[in-house]
């Protein structure tokens, strides 16, 4: 079977309906409308878990895949094995192809992406983007755990959208409406494994080099590319082209 194409027509017709739905809702359409060729995209971060935690008590079958950069915090692998051991998932682990990080770094250095914006999206392009492809080439639909306050290059962000930037794609964002508060609720009433580092005033986890612990009244991403403007702190993955 090869990867289906959805038009611009049926996501919208889906995604109207969905808006209004709460998030279990719409991913229980997304598993019964692409299982088994949908998956999720977790870092592991609040919002993924939450994911996670949903999608096991629909269907713990579903993919779950990360992107193993290289260079992630130590506590986020000790999440991701306590995810795998609380709901008895596997996890897949995409890491960027080994010949084009050693390129990079042989010839720009370890800490290039902090010279220029080109140089940071060259990094998140092999580190990142380039095994997302791979990861999504067996897929027809993917979610993820993007929220709209955490940035405002998501402010519009729907609930179930065409992925024009991956073949057009089926992509579900289930809880793109839910505030941080909503989050970590249901991370305690359900007693989800989190990162302990959202503990150390982290509320969005990248790679080590490229996050920081945020201040009091600092914006939840001012940690992820601390030296960069708002409007630029995108890896590549939710960027659609010509943007």
């Amino acid at each position: 079977m090869g990867t289906q194409v959805w038009d611009e027509t049926r996501i919208a017709e889906a995604a109207k309906k969905l808006e209004s739905q709460d998030a279990e809702a719409v991913l229980r359409w997304g598993v019964q409308e692409f299982f088994p060729r949908i998956g999720f995209a977790s870092s592991f971060g609040a919002e993924d878990v939450v994911v996670i935690d949903l999608i096991a008590k629909i269907n713990p079958k579903v993919q779950i895949f990360t992107l193993d950069t290289g260079r992630l915090p130590e506590e986020t692998y000790e999440v991701m094995d306590r995810i795998r051991e609380k709901y008895g998932i596997a996890i897949t682990s995409y890491f960027p192809e080994k010949a084009a990080v050693e390129k990079l770094e042989l010839g720009k250095g370890f800490y290039s992406f902090r010279k220029s914006i080109e140089n940071r999206k060259e990094c998140c392009g092999i580190r990142k983007v380039e095994p997302l492809n791979r990861a999504l080439s067996t897929l027809d639909a993917w979610i993820t755990g993007l929220r709209r306050d955490q940035a405002v290059t998501r402010a519009g962000l729907p609930k179930v959208e065409i992925d024009t930037a991956h073949r057009n794609r089926a992509k579900i964002n289930p809880i793109s409406d839910w505030t941080t508060d909503q989050v970590w609720d249901h991370i305690r009433k359900n007693g989800v494994p989190y990162n302990k580092l959202h503990d150390m005033n982290y509320p969005s986890i990248g790679c080590a080099p490229c996050t920081r612990a945020i201040k009091a009244g600092e914006d939840i991403r001012a940690g992820r590319w601390w030296w960069e403007l708002p409007e630029q702190k995108e890896c590549g993955l939710h960027v659609k082209p010509g943007h």
